[in-house]
């Protein structure tokens, strides 16, 4: 192995002992996951805050201070749900009755670190506009994590014809019909939940959202509607023990390939999270080890080692599988185009949630 220095030359001739110090080594963990929302709301008149710009707030008063009346709606629902939730809001400058172009808004938040985004709108023009915005900034380049949350309380066939607009594995949306919460507030509270688990790839049901309204027996999705949910890109809401409203199971608005066939690769919300997670993982590791290092021949076996030490960590973790079976799908080679890069194959065989138990009772007499 050659050893390299950073600041200790080769050419000194002074006799001595010089050391210095090497911190490229020092982490050997997994990066923590932590998440954040940002609601994207209407700023009202007498609202502190400037348009396009994002700010933290701490509690419901202060977003109505800084913001308004919807942020106030929304910051509480947040909070309700989950107390040690990191919120902040940006403001949209709104004129009478008509829908804002919320693409600014949405742009301001692309370097402040939001995981969890949650419009105070949900038709098909503002989502498709959230939807742009993650396709853009969550792509091989940007490599942001970003998900984006809605909910529907009228019917399911809105909320599925919805969902097929927007056909986004980084876009979840939630149905609670008859509530008498608003979509904002349900939306805001799922959003809570999902930034409440931090673990990628563990399902979020049975989760409740702490002060959602329970909608009356008549309007409560039943089990065929729920399939029906689950099926077409929508996450349901149900009413469990106590009277409060959970998540039956967390799905994104995906469900076709480009081609148009049915697609399940990002079913799960799980999967999509589990995937930002690793990519995190795998780069972090990547910046630390070899923020100076030469390309030679030794170098992507190298970088091979870091990366499976990583997914094996991960596999600790029970966040991927198989990692073992899947190490000679894991390559690093030198790039054919470009002298100084290398390519690299990361096999992720995600771990999957346990949705289903299927079982048979056999009489014995």
């Amino acid at each position: 192995m050659t050893i390299s220095f950073d600041t200790i030359p080769a050419s000194i001739r002074k006799p001595g002992v010089y050391m210095e110090f090497n911190t490229t080594l020092a982490v050997r963990n997994l990066p923590t996951n932590a998440q954040s929302i940002c609601l994207i709301v209407p700023l009202d008149a007498g609202a502190t805050a400037q348009p396009n710009v994002p700010a933290q707030v701490f509690s419901a008063p202060e977003a109505l201070a800084q913001f308004g009346a919807v942020a106030q709606e929304m910051v509480a629902a947040v909070i309700a749900t989950y107390r040690y939730c990191a919120v902040s809001c940006v403001g949209v400058a709104v004129s009478g009755s008509t829908e804002p172009d919320i693409s600014g808004a949405l742009a301001a938040t692309a370097l402040g670190g939001y995981t969890i985004l949650v419009p105070a709108w949900f038709s098909q023009t503002a989502l498709t506009a959230l939807r742009t915005h993650i396709d853009t900034y969550t792509d091989s380049v940007e490599q942001q994590s970003i998900l984006g949350v809605a909910a529907v309380i009228s019917t399911l066939s809105a909320a599925t014809t919805l969902a097929a607009t927007l056909n986004s594995g980084a876009i979840t949306i939630a149905l609670l019909p008859g509530t008498t919460s608003t979509a904002r507030q349900v939306a805001a509270a799922y959003a809570a939940m999902i930034a409440s688990e931090e673990d990628p790839a563990r399902p979020l049901n049975t989760l409740a959202l702490t002060g959602i309204a329970v909608p009356p027996v008549a309007s409560r999705l039943g089990r065929t509607e729920q399939e029906a949910c689950l099926k077409n890109g929508i996450t349901p809401l149900e009413v469990g023990p106590g009277e409060l409203v959970q998540i039956v199971r967390a799905i994104t608005t995906y469900t076709k390939n480009a081609g148009g066939a049915t697609d399940v690769a990002l079913l799960d919300l799980t999967t999509i999270r589990t995937l930002y997670y690793v990519r995190q993982a795998c780069r972090d590791r990547i910046r630390q080890r070899f923020p100076r290092a030469k390309l030679s021949s030794k170098t992507p076996g190298a970088v091979r080692s870091e990366l499976l030490d990583v997914l094996e960590k991960l596999e600790q973790l029970e966040i991927v599988e198989e990692v073992a079976a899947n190490a000679d799908s894991l390559v690093v080679e030198r790039s054919t185009q470009d002298a100084n890069r290398l390519n690299g194959a990361i096999p992720a065989d995600v771990v999957n949630g346990l949705h289903v138990f299927a079982g048979r009772i056999d009489l014995l007499l």
